[in-house]
């Protein structure tokens, strides 16, 4: 049966220059091994599946998939799964407001005229990283302890250890080794930019399932959030501001945040690259 599919680009100043997610509309009576088998096909970071929601006040239900993991939350399929319902014909209840029900709750997302940003949830856990784990997601980086000026959890879904770096230089020298290591690593690198940027800080972010070496997720909107609750929350930035992230892999990615009485927004651009049907058996 044929349904209705969007694959969109997150994050990229220009299309195809962010970051893909492949989004399945219509996908009521796909079972988890269904959705799990098809995003492992797409080999993308990230794919979402679209159903009706469960919670009042939510505009659709999203379940969220990184290759065979299923995610409470994650930022740049929020934003790709509300830009694919909008270009299917999706009509929020408030018109400036997409509200997406997914693991965590419900999330709000702002339409704005080129851009969506969606609020900040909640850390599900912060505060400093034990030394013993952080002396070997350093020695997965390869940085040595004097370039690290500080690291906490920034885990609002996926289970993100950022690490906070002295600057670009060490940031962009990263290869990252599990070195026989094991298990599922997720970590987030942050460095401010060299004064006079475009942006004020840049960041890379390194996921494995215990297969080395780990992948590199070319823009990432869940990290960008709770690094933007570390940053400002610690007096290292004022909102707004522009990450940029991707540059490694030869993305674009801009990441704005912005901070208001409602919250804190992660927001960038959207781009509708692929639009049609997939037959999923």
């Amino acid at each position: 049966m044929g349904r209705p599919f969007r694959q969109v680009d997150v994050f990229g100043v220009d299309p195809c220059t962010g970051n893909p997610v492949a989004v399945v509309l219509d996908a009521d009576d796909l079972t988890t091994e269904d959705m799990r088998r098809t995003s492992a096909w797409t080999n993308l970071s990230e794919c979402t599946f679209v159903l009706p929601p469960t919670a009042a006040g939510a505009d659709y239900r999203v379940r969220i998939f990184s290759l065979r993991t299923e995610l409470p939350f994650a930022g740049h399929p929020t934003l790709g799964t509300a830009a694919a319902w909008l270009d299917a014909g999706g009509r929020p209840a408030d018109p400036g407001t997409v509200v997406q029900e997914c693991g965590i709750g419900l999330v709000p997302i702002r339409v704005g005229e080129d851009a969506l940003s969606f609020s900040a949830p909640p850390r599900l856990r912060s505060g400093p990283v034990d030394g013993a784990l952080l002396a070997e997601v350093l020695a997965v980086l390869g940085v040595d302890a004097a370039a690290v000026v500080d690291a906490e959890w920034l885990d609002n879904g996926p289970g993100w250890v950022g690490v906070l770096l002295d600057g670009t230089e060490t940031l962009r020298s990263l290869v990252p080794d599990l070195a026989g290591r094991t298990g599922q690593w997720d970590i987030g690198v942050v460095a401010p930019a060299p004064e006079g940027s475009e942006v004020a800080f840049e960041l890379r972010a390194f996921f494995t399932d215990g297969v080395a070496p780990p992948r590199e997720d070319p823009v990432t909107g869940s990290l960008n959030a709770a690094a933007a609750q570390w940053l400002l929350s610690s007096g290292r930035a004022t909102a707004p501001y522009v990450m940029s992230q991707g540059a490694a892999l030869g993305r674009s990615g801009r990441i704005h945040v912005d901070e208001d009485a409602d919250g804190i927004w992660v927001g960038g651009r959207t781009h509708v690259v692929v639009a049609g049907q997939v037959d999923l058996g």
